[in-house]
Protein backbone atom coordinates (compact mmCIF):
# COMPACT_ATOMS: atom_id res chain seq x y z
CA UNK A 1 0.00 0.00 0.00
CA UNK A 2 1.48 3.34 -0.67
CA UNK A 3 0.01 5.84 1.45
CA UNK A 4 0.24 9.71 0.57
CA UNK A 5 2.73 12.09 2.07
CA UNK A 6 2.36 12.46 5.37
CA UNK A 7 0.16 15.79 6.98
CA UNK A 8 0.47 17.07 10.44
CA UNK A 9 -2.09 16.52 13.28
CA UNK A 10 -3.86 17.91 15.58
CA UNK A 11 -7.17 15.87 14.41
CA UNK A 12 -10.42 17.17 16.59
CA UNK A 13 -11.46 14.44 18.78
CA UNK A 14 -14.90 14.54 17.65
CA UNK A 15 -13.18 14.07 14.04
CA UNK A 16 -11.91 10.54 14.70
CA UNK A 17 -14.82 8.38 13.99
CA UNK A 18 -15.03 10.39 10.47
CA UNK A 19 -11.53 9.44 10.33
CA UNK A 20 -12.07 5.75 11.12
CA UNK A 21 -14.42 5.37 8.26
CA UNK A 22 -12.77 6.55 5.50
CA UNK A 23 -9.35 4.84 6.30
CA UNK A 24 -11.70 2.14 6.21
CA UNK A 25 -13.23 2.84 2.91
CA UNK A 26 -9.68 4.03 1.14
CA UNK A 27 -8.88 0.43 2.61
CA UNK A 28 -11.58 -0.80 0.60
CA UNK A 29 -10.58 0.63 -2.44
CA UNK A 30 -7.29 -0.40 -2.29
CA UNK A 31 -8.56 -4.18 -1.71
CA UNK A 32 -10.82 -3.33 -5.24
CA UNK A 33 -7.53 -1.89 -7.21
CA UNK A 34 -5.54 -4.82 -5.95
CA UNK A 35 -7.87 -7.55 -7.41
CA UNK A 36 -6.99 -8.36 -11.13
CA UNK A 37 -9.05 -11.45 -10.94
CA UNK A 38 -12.05 -10.36 -12.21
CA UNK A 39 -12.99 -6.71 -14.20
CA UNK A 40 -14.03 -3.71 -12.18
CA UNK A 41 -18.02 -3.11 -11.68
CA UNK A 42 -19.10 0.48 -11.63
CA UNK A 43 -22.10 -0.74 -9.02
CA UNK A 44 -18.69 -1.52 -6.36
CA UNK A 45 -17.74 2.15 -7.22
CA UNK A 46 -20.25 3.93 -7.18
CA UNK A 47 -21.32 1.83 -3.43
CA UNK A 48 -18.28 3.44 -1.97
CA UNK A 49 -18.15 6.64 -3.53
CA UNK A 50 -21.72 7.41 -2.07
CA UNK A 51 -20.35 6.20 1.07
CA UNK A 52 -17.29 8.73 0.51
CA UNK A 53 -19.81 11.31 -0.18
CA UNK A 54 -21.42 11.13 3.20
CA UNK A 55 -18.67 11.56 5.35
CA UNK A 56 -17.31 14.63 3.68
CA UNK A 57 -21.22 15.52 3.98
CA UNK A 58 -20.75 15.15 7.62
CA UNK A 59 -17.11 16.18 8.05
CA UNK A 60 -18.21 20.18 6.21
CA UNK A 61 -21.46 19.63 8.82
CA UNK A 62 -19.33 19.24 12.13
CA UNK A 63 -16.58 21.58 10.82
CA UNK A 64 -19.02 24.46 10.36
CA UNK A 65 -20.88 24.02 13.81
CA UNK A 66 -17.29 24.53 15.12
CA UNK A 67 -16.10 27.67 13.20
CA UNK A 68 -13.18 26.29 10.78
CA UNK A 69 -14.41 25.66 7.74
CA UNK A 70 -11.29 25.42 6.37
CA UNK A 71 -9.39 23.02 8.49
CA UNK A 72 -7.11 20.92 6.81
CA UNK A 73 -5.69 17.57 8.70
CA UNK A 74 -5.22 13.60 8.25
CA UNK A 75 -9.27 13.49 7.22
CA UNK A 76 -8.65 15.92 4.32
CA UNK A 77 -5.63 13.60 3.45
CA UNK A 78 -7.34 9.67 3.32
CA UNK A 79 -10.45 12.18 1.60
CA UNK A 80 -7.84 13.08 -1.27
CA UNK A 81 -6.50 9.58 -1.36
CA UNK A 82 -10.12 8.09 -1.55
CA UNK A 83 -11.10 10.75 -3.85
CA UNK A 84 -7.87 10.52 -6.57
CA UNK A 85 -8.84 6.76 -5.82
CA UNK A 86 -12.60 6.83 -6.79
CA UNK A 87 -11.74 8.93 -9.57
CA UNK A 88 -9.10 6.38 -11.28
CA UNK A 89 -11.76 3.76 -11.06
CA UNK A 90 -14.20 5.96 -13.26
CA UNK A 91 -11.39 6.30 -15.63
CA UNK A 92 -11.36 2.45 -15.09
CA UNK A 93 -14.84 1.59 -15.49
CA UNK A 94 -15.09 3.66 -18.44
CA UNK A 95 -17.06 6.56 -17.12
CA UNK A 96 -14.87 9.48 -18.32
CA UNK A 97 -16.82 11.98 -18.76
CA UNK A 98 -18.39 11.80 -15.46
CA UNK A 99 -17.33 14.69 -12.75
CA UNK A 100 -15.41 12.01 -10.37
CA UNK A 101 -13.64 11.12 -12.83
CA UNK A 102 -11.95 14.66 -13.21
CA UNK A 103 -10.33 14.39 -10.25
CA UNK A 104 -7.79 12.83 -10.67
CA UNK A 105 -6.59 14.96 -13.74
CA UNK A 106 -6.58 18.44 -11.58
CA UNK A 107 -4.05 16.84 -9.34
CA UNK A 108 -1.94 15.71 -12.47
CA UNK A 109 -2.49 19.29 -13.98
CA UNK A 110 -1.78 21.02 -11.32
CA UNK A 111 1.41 19.19 -10.19
CA UNK A 112 2.34 20.16 -13.76
CA UNK A 113 1.39 23.78 -13.99
CA UNK A 114 3.56 23.79 -10.32
CA UNK A 115 6.94 22.18 -12.23
CA UNK A 116 6.51 24.80 -15.19
CA UNK A 117 6.23 27.19 -13.11
CA UNK A 118 9.39 26.11 -10.90
CA UNK A 119 11.22 25.64 -14.22
CA UNK A 120 10.27 28.69 -15.56
CA UNK A 121 10.90 27.16 -19.53
CA UNK A 122 7.85 26.12 -21.29
CA UNK A 123 6.22 27.13 -24.53
CA UNK A 124 2.83 28.11 -25.97
CA UNK A 125 2.23 24.91 -27.09
CA UNK A 126 2.30 23.01 -23.28
CA UNK A 127 0.12 25.47 -22.34
CA UNK A 128 -2.47 25.24 -24.99
CA UNK A 129 -2.63 21.54 -24.72
CA UNK A 130 -3.57 22.14 -20.93
CA UNK A 131 -6.12 25.08 -21.25
CA UNK A 132 -7.50 22.26 -23.77
CA UNK A 133 -7.75 19.66 -21.45
CA UNK A 134 -9.24 22.13 -18.52
CA UNK A 135 -11.81 22.98 -20.96
CA UNK A 136 -12.99 19.69 -21.24
CA UNK A 137 -13.33 19.25 -17.53
CA UNK A 138 -15.24 22.03 -17.28
CA UNK A 139 -17.74 20.65 -19.46
CA UNK A 140 -17.87 17.09 -17.54
CA UNK A 141 -17.98 19.27 -14.73
CA UNK A 142 -21.49 21.29 -15.81
CA UNK A 143 -22.71 17.97 -17.28
CA UNK A 144 -22.96 16.35 -13.26
CA UNK A 145 -24.05 19.38 -11.76
CA UNK A 146 -27.69 17.52 -11.65
CA UNK A 147 -26.45 13.90 -10.48
CA UNK A 148 -23.37 14.22 -8.59
CA UNK A 149 -22.82 15.66 -5.26
CA UNK A 150 -22.68 19.37 -4.91
CA UNK A 151 -19.11 19.15 -2.09
CA UNK A 152 -17.76 16.96 -4.67
CA UNK A 153 -18.80 19.55 -7.10
CA UNK A 154 -17.44 22.62 -5.22
CA UNK A 155 -14.33 20.78 -4.43
CA UNK A 156 -13.83 19.70 -8.00
CA UNK A 157 -14.52 23.85 -9.05
CA UNK A 158 -12.13 24.93 -6.78
CA UNK A 159 -9.11 22.91 -8.10
CA UNK A 160 -9.95 23.62 -11.40
CA UNK A 161 -9.95 27.32 -10.62
CA UNK A 162 -6.40 27.15 -8.62
CA UNK A 163 -4.95 25.62 -12.39
CA UNK A 164 -7.09 28.04 -14.35
CA UNK A 165 -5.04 30.84 -12.07
CA UNK A 166 -1.88 29.06 -12.38
CA UNK A 167 -2.31 28.25 -16.04
CA UNK A 168 -3.07 32.37 -16.57
CA UNK A 169 -0.10 33.37 -14.58
CA UNK A 170 1.79 31.13 -16.85
CA UNK A 171 0.43 32.42 -19.97
CA UNK A 172 1.01 36.12 -19.06
CA UNK A 173 5.05 34.93 -18.93
CA UNK A 174 4.98 34.82 -22.65
CA UNK A 175 2.31 38.05 -23.55
CA UNK A 176 5.90 40.10 -24.15
CA UNK A 177 6.82 36.84 -26.80
CA UNK A 178 6.68 38.07 -30.80
CA UNK A 179 4.97 35.36 -32.90
CA UNK A 180 8.02 36.61 -34.79
CA UNK A 181 10.16 34.94 -32.17
CA UNK A 182 7.92 31.79 -30.99
CA UNK A 183 9.77 29.25 -33.52
CA UNK A 184 13.35 30.20 -32.21
CA UNK A 185 11.65 29.76 -28.83
CA UNK A 186 9.56 26.77 -28.95
CA UNK A 187 13.25 25.18 -30.54
CA UNK A 188 15.13 26.04 -27.85
CA UNK A 189 12.66 24.69 -25.26
CA UNK A 190 12.60 21.44 -27.32
CA UNK A 191 16.52 21.37 -27.22
CA UNK A 192 16.69 22.69 -23.75
CA UNK A 193 14.24 19.11 -22.68
CA UNK A 194 16.03 16.98 -25.18
CA UNK A 195 19.85 17.87 -23.35
CA UNK A 196 17.75 16.71 -20.25
CA UNK A 197 16.09 13.34 -21.45
CA UNK A 198 20.17 12.39 -22.64
CA UNK A 199 21.10 12.92 -19.34
CA UNK A 200 19.65 10.47 -17.77
CA UNK A 201 20.11 8.03 -20.13
CA UNK A 202 21.65 4.75 -18.78
CA UNK A 203 24.59 4.89 -21.15
CA UNK A 204 25.67 8.88 -21.08
CA UNK A 205 24.93 9.63 -25.44
CA UNK A 206 28.41 12.04 -25.97
CA UNK A 207 27.51 12.54 -29.94
CA UNK A 208 24.04 13.55 -29.21
CA UNK A 209 24.79 16.08 -26.63
CA UNK A 210 27.58 17.58 -28.69
CA UNK A 211 25.30 17.67 -31.68
CA UNK A 212 22.05 19.63 -29.24
CA UNK A 213 25.48 21.88 -28.79
CA UNK A 214 25.49 22.67 -32.13
CA UNK A 215 22.39 23.48 -32.78
CA UNK A 216 22.44 26.22 -30.05
CA UNK A 217 25.20 27.66 -31.79
CA UNK A 218 23.54 27.77 -34.87
CA UNK A 219 20.49 29.18 -33.45
CA UNK A 220 23.39 31.83 -31.77
CA UNK A 221 24.74 32.41 -35.28
CA UNK A 222 21.15 33.93 -36.37
CA UNK A 223 21.95 36.71 -34.21
CA UNK A 224 22.77 40.30 -35.28
CA UNK A 225 24.65 42.86 -32.68
CA UNK A 226 23.37 40.41 -30.07
CA UNK A 227 19.84 40.27 -30.96
CA UNK A 228 17.05 38.10 -32.77
CA UNK A 229 15.73 39.86 -36.12
CA UNK A 230 12.28 39.12 -38.00
CA UNK A 231 11.35 39.11 -41.68
CA UNK A 232 11.71 42.78 -41.68
CA UNK A 233 14.73 43.23 -40.50
CA UNK A 234 13.86 44.73 -36.83
CA UNK A 235 14.13 43.49 -33.43
CA UNK A 236 10.73 41.89 -32.63
CA UNK A 237 9.71 42.23 -28.65
CA UNK A 238 10.47 39.22 -25.87
CA UNK A 239 14.34 39.21 -26.41
CA UNK A 240 14.66 38.86 -23.15
CA UNK A 241 12.64 35.52 -22.85
CA UNK A 242 14.51 33.97 -26.01
CA UNK A 243 17.80 35.16 -25.09
CA UNK A 244 17.22 34.23 -21.74
CA UNK A 245 16.75 30.64 -22.64
CA UNK A 246 19.88 30.48 -25.04
CA UNK A 247 21.90 30.96 -22.65
CA UNK A 248 20.33 29.02 -20.18
CA UNK A 249 20.73 26.13 -22.51
CA UNK A 250 24.46 26.88 -23.30
CA UNK A 251 24.66 26.72 -19.43
CA UNK A 252 22.81 23.49 -19.33
CA UNK A 253 24.52 21.83 -21.95
CA UNK A 254 28.23 22.87 -20.46
CA UNK A 255 26.83 21.52 -16.89
CA UNK A 256 25.29 17.70 -18.74
CA UNK A 257 28.81 17.59 -20.86
CA UNK A 258 30.78 17.95 -17.42
CA UNK A 259 28.95 15.66 -15.94
CA UNK A 260 28.48 12.76 -18.61
CA UNK A 261 25.16 11.51 -16.63
CA UNK A 262 27.27 10.95 -13.31
CA UNK A 263 24.61 12.28 -10.49
CA UNK A 264 25.95 13.51 -7.43
CA UNK A 265 26.28 10.16 -5.16
CA UNK A 266 24.11 11.55 -2.00
CA UNK A 267 21.38 11.69 -4.64
CA UNK A 268 21.68 8.06 -6.45
CA UNK A 269 18.82 6.31 -4.35
CA UNK A 270 16.14 8.97 -5.01
CA UNK A 271 17.67 9.19 -8.80
CA UNK A 272 17.55 5.47 -9.91
CA UNK A 273 13.45 5.75 -8.39
CA UNK A 274 12.88 8.22 -10.28
CA UNK A 275 14.43 7.06 -13.18
CA UNK A 276 12.14 3.39 -13.18
CA UNK A 277 8.85 5.61 -12.33
CA UNK A 278 9.62 7.42 -15.81
CA UNK A 279 11.05 4.10 -17.37
CA UNK A 280 7.44 2.26 -16.25
CA UNK A 281 5.44 4.94 -17.11
CA UNK A 282 6.62 5.61 -20.66
CA UNK A 283 6.35 1.63 -21.18
CA UNK A 284 3.08 1.84 -20.29
CA UNK A 285 2.34 4.92 -22.86
CA UNK A 286 3.64 2.33 -25.51
CA UNK A 287 0.93 -0.29 -24.45
CA UNK A 288 -1.59 1.38 -22.90
CA UNK A 289 -4.71 0.07 -25.25
CA UNK A 290 -3.25 -3.71 -23.99
CA UNK A 291 -1.84 -3.38 -20.44
CA UNK A 292 -3.18 -0.42 -18.54
CA UNK A 293 -5.73 -0.34 -15.70
CA UNK A 294 -5.90 3.08 -14.78
CA UNK A 295 -5.88 2.71 -11.04
CA UNK A 296 -2.00 1.41 -11.13
CA UNK A 297 -1.46 5.15 -12.09
CA UNK A 298 -2.24 5.62 -8.05
CA UNK A 299 0.75 3.95 -6.83
CA UNK A 300 3.00 6.41 -9.54
CA UNK A 301 1.34 9.06 -8.47
CA UNK A 302 1.70 8.90 -4.77
CA UNK A 303 5.55 8.05 -5.19
CA UNK A 304 6.22 11.12 -7.23
CA UNK A 305 4.31 13.09 -4.63
CA UNK A 306 6.40 11.90 -1.68
CA UNK A 307 9.13 12.72 -3.50
CA UNK A 308 8.51 16.00 -4.42
CA UNK A 309 6.89 16.66 -0.96
CA UNK A 310 9.97 15.62 0.44
CA UNK A 311 11.77 18.48 -0.95
CA UNK A 312 13.26 21.62 1.38
CA UNK A 313 12.41 25.12 0.53
CA UNK A 314 11.96 23.89 -3.24
CA UNK A 315 15.58 21.60 -2.53
CA UNK A 316 16.33 17.95 -2.68
CA UNK A 317 18.48 17.16 0.61
CA UNK A 318 19.99 13.95 1.47
CA UNK A 319 19.76 12.61 5.06
CA UNK A 320 22.38 15.18 6.67
CA UNK A 321 20.87 18.42 4.98
CA UNK A 322 23.21 18.46 1.95
CA UNK A 323 21.73 20.77 -0.65
CA UNK A 324 21.71 19.06 -3.85
CA UNK A 325 24.36 20.73 -6.70
CA UNK A 326 22.81 22.23 -9.96
CA UNK A 327 23.45 19.40 -11.80
CA UNK A 328 21.75 16.92 -9.15
CA UNK A 329 18.85 19.46 -9.00
CA UNK A 330 17.59 20.03 -12.44
CA UNK A 331 17.95 16.19 -13.27
CA UNK A 332 16.13 15.16 -10.14
CA UNK A 333 13.26 17.78 -11.20
CA UNK A 334 12.75 16.46 -14.96
CA UNK A 335 12.58 13.25 -14.27
CA UNK A 336 9.27 14.25 -11.88
CA UNK A 337 8.11 16.53 -14.56
CA UNK A 338 8.94 13.85 -16.84
CA UNK A 339 6.55 11.12 -14.88
CA UNK A 340 4.35 13.73 -14.60
CA UNK A 341 3.68 14.37 -17.80
CA UNK A 342 3.37 10.75 -18.65
CA UNK A 343 0.51 10.37 -16.16
CA UNK A 344 -1.12 13.31 -17.87
CA UNK A 345 -0.65 11.65 -20.93
CA UNK A 346 -2.25 8.40 -19.69
CA UNK A 347 -5.10 10.21 -18.52
CA UNK A 348 -5.84 12.20 -21.44
CA UNK A 349 -5.81 9.22 -23.75
CA UNK A 350 -8.15 7.29 -21.60
CA UNK A 351 -10.92 5.87 -23.68
CA UNK A 352 -14.40 6.14 -21.84
CA UNK A 353 -15.03 2.35 -22.36
CA UNK A 354 -14.84 -0.33 -19.05
CA UNK A 355 -12.10 -2.41 -18.96
CA UNK A 356 -14.26 -5.42 -19.44
CA UNK A 357 -14.69 -4.37 -23.12
CA UNK A 358 -11.24 -3.54 -23.88
CA UNK A 359 -10.31 -6.53 -25.41
CA UNK A 360 -13.22 -6.02 -27.92
CA UNK A 361 -12.65 -2.09 -28.45
CA UNK A 362 -8.75 -2.61 -29.04
CA UNK A 363 -9.65 -5.89 -31.06
CA UNK A 364 -11.78 -3.04 -33.49
CA UNK A 365 -9.70 -0.88 -33.55
CA UNK A 366 -7.06 -2.91 -34.79
CA UNK A 367 -9.77 -4.12 -37.26
CA UNK A 368 -10.15 -0.26 -38.55
CA UNK A 369 -6.71 0.13 -38.38
CA UNK A 370 -6.45 -3.15 -41.02
CA UNK A 371 -9.71 -1.76 -43.52
CA UNK A 372 -7.91 1.89 -43.64
CA UNK A 373 -4.66 0.44 -44.70
CA UNK A 374 -6.23 -2.49 -46.98
CA UNK A 375 -7.67 0.64 -49.21
CA UNK A 376 -4.00 2.04 -48.98
CA UNK A 377 -2.61 -0.68 -50.20
CA UNK A 378 -4.90 -1.52 -53.31
CA UNK A 379 -4.35 2.51 -54.21
CA UNK A 380 -0.16 1.66 -54.22
CA UNK A 381 -0.76 -0.44 -57.24
CA UNK A 382 -0.10 1.07 -60.61
CA UNK A 383 -1.66 -0.57 -63.41
CA UNK A 384 -2.44 -3.39 -61.65
CA UNK A 385 1.12 -3.46 -60.65
CA UNK A 386 3.02 -3.43 -56.99
CA UNK A 387 6.10 -1.39 -58.21
CA UNK A 388 9.17 -0.09 -55.83
CA UNK A 389 10.31 3.11 -57.82
CA UNK A 390 10.49 1.95 -61.87
CA UNK A 391 11.11 -1.68 -60.88
CA UNK A 392 8.60 -4.68 -60.97
CA UNK A 393 9.24 -7.04 -58.34
CA UNK A 394 8.61 -10.86 -58.24
CA UNK A 395 5.52 -12.38 -56.50
CA UNK A 396 3.06 -9.93 -57.83
CA UNK A 397 0.77 -12.69 -58.17
CA UNK A 398 0.70 -13.56 -54.53
CA UNK A 399 0.41 -9.99 -53.49
CA UNK A 400 -2.68 -9.45 -55.87
CA UNK A 401 -4.33 -13.04 -55.17
CA UNK A 402 -3.93 -12.02 -50.75
CA UNK A 403 -5.09 -8.53 -51.80
CA UNK A 404 -8.42 -9.94 -53.62
CA UNK A 405 -9.07 -12.47 -50.68
CA UNK A 406 -9.07 -9.57 -47.88
CA UNK A 407 -11.38 -7.50 -50.23
CA UNK A 408 -13.44 -10.77 -50.34
CA UNK A 409 -13.50 -11.08 -46.67
CA UNK A 410 -14.71 -7.89 -45.89
CA UNK A 411 -17.11 -7.92 -48.85
CA UNK A 412 -18.76 -10.93 -47.38
CA UNK A 413 -18.52 -9.62 -43.62
CA UNK A 414 -20.61 -6.76 -44.68
CA UNK A 415 -23.32 -8.73 -46.84
CA UNK A 416 -23.64 -11.25 -43.10
CA UNK A 417 -23.96 -8.09 -41.39
CA UNK A 418 -26.53 -6.08 -43.50
CA UNK A 419 -28.60 -9.76 -43.49
CA UNK A 420 -28.21 -9.80 -39.82
CA UNK A 421 -30.04 -6.25 -39.95
CA UNK A 422 -32.22 -7.21 -42.13
CA UNK A 423 -33.27 -10.54 -40.01
CA UNK A 424 -33.15 -8.12 -36.46
CA UNK A 425 -35.84 -5.35 -38.25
Amino acid sequence: MTDSPALHLPLDPQEQPILDRVIGLRDQLFLLKQDKSTYIKSQDVIAIYDRVIEEVHLLNTLRAEHGKPLESNRVDRVLEDCFQLISLFFLTVGRNNEAPAVYSMTSTVRRLLDHLKEAAFFSAKDLESIGQTLSTMRVTLQRGKETHSPHLLTLLENRMNACQHLLAELRASLVDLSPALTPVHERLVSLLRSISAANTRSKFPLSEVEGFRAQLKEIKATMVDNKFLGEDSKAPIGQDIVIGLLDRCFLWSDIVLTRQGKIDERFKSTYDKLCEIRNQLERLTLTQAWSLRETDLYNFQRQLDRVDESRVNGNFEDQTGYKADLHAQRTLLYLLRRSYAYIYTLIVSSEPVSEALLPIFNQLQTLRKCLIELSSIDNMRKDGKFMVGSDIPEGQGSVSALLAECFDLQYELKVEAEEHEAEEA
